[in-house]
């Protein structure tokens, strides 16, 4: 029998969801609690009572009033807090990961557009930072390392939209991937080394031709990205997708 003790973040989590089950349970703007009676009833520290409440906030399950009749108070999540917390969901029910990549490869043509019509030259520069450690990667044969600057890229494309939706769900997607991901194994029959190499050139002609405001090369060098026939899986504790 495992007798170990949660960690500190695991501790974390399940203060956080002892009090979502309160917010969730109670009419938006009722008063829970003190933070000190909160943290009392869910038998914790004061920093990881604390890192609950962050949670919390960042999932607008509640809010934090100072002051005299404060106290944390169940608040009603925004659409865009609540799609990022159906994300969230997902990923506690262990949510196929190649179903994540499926509906993350069908958002980027969008982000593509976004950053065609709005990416500065401080964005190029900050693209060709993630494109350095990606070569990097590439010339220590480090595939998790590339892979993980892989999505900093992608992150940073995303970042350029000014649609907060897209941005909010494909970064949501991003982590939830990223978060079962645990190495990446080859695929098929090219070797690994000269996969991620070829990757890396992928990505540098795909941000060279937004630079250019190339919109054609960019979708099409997209496209490619989501269609190229061989290539690593992605090592998961549950599921393994291309």
């Amino acid at each position: 029998m495992n007798t170990a003790r949660p960690t500190a973040p695991g501790r974390a989590e399940q203060a956080a969801s002892r009090i979502a089950e309160l917010a969730e349970g109670a009419e938006p703007g009722t008063r829970l609690g003190t933070k000190e009676e909160l943290r009392s009833r869910c038998a914790v520290s004061v920093g990881t009572f604390n890192e609950s409440l962050r949670l919390l906030q960042a999932r607008g399950l509640v809010t934090v009033r100072p002051g005299p009749g404060g106290g944390i108070f169940s608040s009603e999540p925004s659409p865009m807090v609540r799609l990022g917390n159906s994300v969230l969901a997902l990923d506690a029910q262990e949510t196929d990961v190649a179903e994540a990549v499926r509906i993350r490869d069908a958002l980027d043509p969008l982000l593509i557009e976004d950053a065609l019509w709005h990416a500065s030259p401080a964005d190029f520069a900050q693209l060709r930072g993630h494109l350095d450690v990606m070569e990097r990667a590439v010339e220590a044969a480090d595939a998790v390392a590339f892979v993980r600057a892989n999505w900093r890229l992608h992150a940073q494309i995303a970042a350029i939209s000014p649609n907060a939706l897209l941005r909010s769900l494909y970064n949501n997607l991003l982590d939830l991937i990223e978060s079962h991901t645990l190495g990446v194994l080859p695929g098929g029959e090219q070797p690994l080394g000269e996969y991620i190499a070829q990757r890396h050139e992928l990505h540098r002609d795909i941000v060279d031709a937004l630079e250019r405001r190339d919109r054609e090369a960019s979708l099409r060098l997209i496209r490619e990205h989501h269609t190229s026939p061989t290539g690593p899986l992605y090592n998961t504790p549950h599921a393994e997708g291309s």
